[in-house]
């Protein structure tokens, strides 16, 4: 069962009347403008657009069921990639990664992807391609960042976690194999259950890209496009350990 008109009226007065501080960093307030069936090759869903209060930026949720009020939801971030998305560049996994998602949570009683415009991890489409440039010359993602002047990663989830809220989702279920999407979710609020593992095979092409994800950023997943899980000899640092024993800990590893 999607959501109903009767609840998208709700979603949208709610919506309209909201007012707050913002999430995130930047401070951002999220608003729903329009909500509609969308039915894909890969199931039938519904899109909700969002727009904000600080940039131009237009998110969007493509939803499936009835999240409203519902727990444990399946969730995907994923932020837009034009070159991997539209044109099936094989430089990423993204198109991938998106596509498997929608298959999953068509599957699913309810499900959400949440197709987030930070285009090139936050730094662009035009910064990303001279990204590429730099790394046709040798660099892996992290340092063609880093050299164009940004952080490794510029991405922040502060809208998503506004998102989820204003769709009134209780709890999810988060498919990724970054950790830091977790912890920034968790740090506005949400709920997040379980971590969904959301690993593909990659190609000669991408192989370099997700070895650096895995070995630079803590992505979860090894060289050969499997999940990784923490062996017995990746000692876990944990609360309440002295400075000397978490040294001891990293001389070991």
């Amino acid at each position: 069962m999607a959501i109903s008109k009767l609840q998208i009226q709700e979603l949208l007065d709610e919506s309209r009347e909201h007012e707050c501080d913002g999430y995130g960093e930047h401070g951002i307030c999220v608003h729903i403008a329009a909500i509609a069936d969308l039915p894909t090759r890969f199931g039938n869903f519904q899109v909700v657009a969002f727009y904000n209060n600080e940039d131009d930026k237009e998110h969007i949720a493509i939803t499936h069921g009835d999240i409203c009020d519902a727990e444990n939801v399946l969730t995907r971030l994923h932020s837009e990639c034009l070159t991997g998305d539209a044109i099936g560049s094989l430089r990423c996994d993204c198109r991938d990664q998106l596509q498997s998602a929608l298959e999953q949570i068509s599957q699913e009683e309810a499900g959400i992807v949440l197709y987030l415009r930070q285009e090139g991890r936050g730094i662009g489409l035009t910064n990303k391609i001279r990204a590429y440039g730099l790394q046709d010359h040798g660099m892996d993602t992290l340092e063609a960042n880093i050299a164009l002047g940004f952080r490794d990663d510029e991405r922040e989830y502060g809208v998503a976690a506004h998102m989820l809220d204003t769709l009134r989702v209780k709890s999810i279920r988060l498919m990724t194999n970054n950790p830091r999407k977790i912890e920034d979710l968790t740090k506005h609020g949400i709920t997040v259950t379980e971590r969904v593992p959301h690993v593909l095979p990659p190609n000669e092409h991408n192989l370099f890209y997700l070895q650096t994800k895995a070995n630079k950023s803590g992505h979860l997943i090894d060289e050969f496009g499997k999940e990784h899980l923490l062996e017995q000899d990746d000692r876990p640092i944990v609360e309440g350990m002295s400075e000397e024993q978490i040294q001891v800990l990293e001389g070991q590893r």
